[in-house]
C-alpha cells in the first residue's frame, strides 16, 4: 500500500467511541439514550459489575431523542443505566470454503461452540439484489435427483421456488432428498424457527453424512429472539451470495420463510408498526421481496433457491403464501390427502408449476409432461364415477386410457427417500410411460 493510501485510510478511521445508557426495557425492545447510531448498526450492551458480559443488539428504530435496540439474545440481566457502546458498523459474518460441512448459528458462529477456522472473509449479511440487467437468463436445468421434479416440474439453474404445505406433510424430508441428490456445487440450508429436536434429526436423518459434507447449515430455532430468526435468513443468503460470486452454482434451501415473516411481525409490532393484513405489519411485505430477490443468477454464478412456506390451515391464499408465490419463479404444493394415502413426495402435480421449465428442456420433454398431467387430471375428474361403478368402459377413450395408466402414473410419482434417480432416467421413464397410452 502506498504512503498516501495508508494516510487516507488512517484519516478515515473514527478514533472516538460513542456511548449511551439504557433507559428502559419493554418486551423485546430496549430504549437507550445514545449513542449516535444509524438503523442497522450493532451496539454492545455492557452488563454487570462482578460478572461482566457483553451482548449484541441492533438499532431498529428511534423514539424522539432515544434509539430503539433489539438484542440478539435474551434481555435477562439488562437494567436501567447499563452502558451501551456504539460500533457504527452493521452486522458482518465470516465466510470461506473452510465452513463447508459446518452447522452455524444465525450470527455465523459454529453451533457446537468451537472456534471459526482461519482464513475467512468478512461480509455484510444485508446486501442489495443483483441489478436486473446483470442477471443472465435461466437456460440450463438443475438436476434434483427426484423423479417427479426432474420429469414434470424441472428446475432451472438459478430458479427460485416455493414448497407450500401445512405442517407434517413432508417438507423437511423432501428438502433432505434434494440436498443429497442435487447436482449443485454446494448446499446452504437455513433452518429458521424449527423445533430444537428437529434440527439434529434433519441433519442426521434427512440430510445425512453424504449431504452434510457438501453443505453449510444455518440454524435459528424457535426459542431464539425474533431478530436472530430474521438474521438467520440473511446470514444463509449472504453465505450463498459469497459462493455464487466465486462462480459456483449454489443450492439455497430455507425452511421456512413463513417463520421469517412471523419474526419480522414480532419486531414490527414491538417498535410500534400498525398490524395490517391478518396482523402482519407493513415491514413484513417490504423485506420479503428484498430477501427473495437476492438469490438467482448473476454474472459470476447462480443461487437456485427453494423456500418452504408453512401455510396456515392448508390455506394457499393466506397473505404470506400469496405474497411469496407472486415473487418466486414457481411453486410446489404438498397435499395432505396424498400424504395420507402414503404417496411421497406428496407433491400435487396439478397444482404445482415451474415457470421456466418450457425454456430449459427439449420440446418432447414438455409434451410428455403435459400428456401425463392430462391423463392424471382426466382420471381425478372422473374418479367418483369410476369408484361407484357409474362409468362404463368404452364411453370415453380419454378416460379409458387414464384408467389404464393411473397405476403406472402413481408409481412414477412415488419415490423412496433413499432412492436417487438421474434426470435422464426420469425423462426416459416418462416418455416410456406416456408411450404406452398412445
Amino acid at each position: 500500500m502506498k504512503a498516501s493510501e495508508l494516510l487516507s485510510t488512517i484519516d478515515a478511521i473514527d478514533s472516538y467511541k460513542r456511548y449511551g445508557r439504557v433507559k428502559k426495557v419493554i418486551g423485546l425492545m430496549i430504549e437507550s439514550q445514545g449513542p449516535e447510531s444509524s438503523i442497522g448498526d450493532v451496539c454492545l450492551i455492557h452488563i454487570g459489575t462482578k460478572n461482566k458480559r457483553v451482548i449484541k443488539a441492533e438499532v431498529v428504530g428511534f423514539k424522539e431523542e432515544n434509539i430503539i435496540l433489539m438484542p440478539y439474545t435474551t434481555v435477562n440481566d439488562i437494567s436501567p443505566g447499563c452502558l451501551v457502546e456504539g460500533t457504527s458498523d452493521p452486522l458482518e459474518i465470516k465466510v470461506g470454503a473452510a465452513l463447508i460441512g459446518s452447522v452455524l448459528d444465525a450470527l455465523g458462529n459454529p453451533l457446537d461452540g468451537s472456534s471459526l477456522p482461519r482464513g475467512l472473509k468478512s461480509v455484510p449479511i444485508e446486501q442489495e439484489p443483483p441489478n436486473p440487467l446483470s442477471r443472465p437468463p435461466i437456460s440450463a436445468s438443475m438436476e434434483m435427483g427426484v423423479r417427479l421434479i426432474d420429469g414434470l416440474l424441472t428446475v432451472g439453474t438459478g430458479q427460485r421456488l416455493g414448497i407450500f404445505a401445512g405442517s407434517g406433510v413432508g417438507k423437511s424430508t423432501l428438502l433432505g432428498m434434494i440436498a443429497r441428490n442435487t447436482k449443485a456445487d454446494l448446499n446452504v440450508i437455513a433452518l429458521i424457527g424449527e423445533r430444537g429436536r428437529e434440527v439434529r434429526e434433519f441433519i442426521e436423518r434427512d440430510l445425512g453424512p453424504e449431504g452434510l459434507k457438501r453443505s453449510i447449515v444455518v440454524v435459528a430455532t424457535s426459542d431464539t429472539p425474533a431478530l436472530m430468526r430474521i438474521k438467520g435468513a440473511y446470514t444463509a443468503t449472504a453465505i450463498a451470495e459469497y459462493f455464487r460470486d466465486k462462480g459456483l452454482n449454489v443450492m439455497l434451501m430455507m425452511d421456512s420463510v413463513t417463520r421469517v415473516a412471523m419474526a419480522q411481525r414480532e419486531v414490527g409490532l414491538a417498535i410500534g408498526e400498525p398490524p395490517t393484513t391478518k396482523g402482519y405489519t407493513p415491514s413484513v411485505f417490504a423485506i420479503l421481496p428484498k430477501l427473495l430477490e437476492r438469490t438467482g443468477t448473476n454474472e459470476f454464478g447462480s443461487i437456485t433457491a427453494i423456500y418452504t412456506v408453512l401455510v396456515d390451515g392448508d390455506d394457499m391464499n393466506e397473505p404470506i403464501a400469496d405474497t411469496v408465490r407472486g415473487i418466486l419463479d414457481g411453486h410446489y404444493v404438498l397435499d395432505r390427502e396424498l400424504a395420507n394415502k402414503g404417496q411421497y413426495p406428496a407433491v400435487n402435480v396439478l397444482k404445482s408449476v415451474s415457470r421456466v421449465m418450457n425454456h430449459i428442456v427439449p420440446k418432447e420433454h414438455v409434451q410428455a409432461a403435459e400428456k401425463l398431467r392430462d391423463y392424471l387430471s382426466t382420471y381425478i375428474n372422473s374418479e367418483d364415477l369410476i369408484n361407484i361403478g357409474a362409468y362404463k368402459k368404452g364411453s370415453s377413450k380419454e378416460i379409458d386410457t387414464a384408467i389404464q395408466l393411473y397405476p403406472a402414473i402413481i408409481s412414477y410419482l412415488k419415490q423412496a427417500t433413499d432412492e436417487k434417480i438421474s434426470m435422464e432416467e426420469s425423462f426416459h421413464s416418462l416418455v416410456s410411460l406416456i408411450g404406452t397410452g398412445d
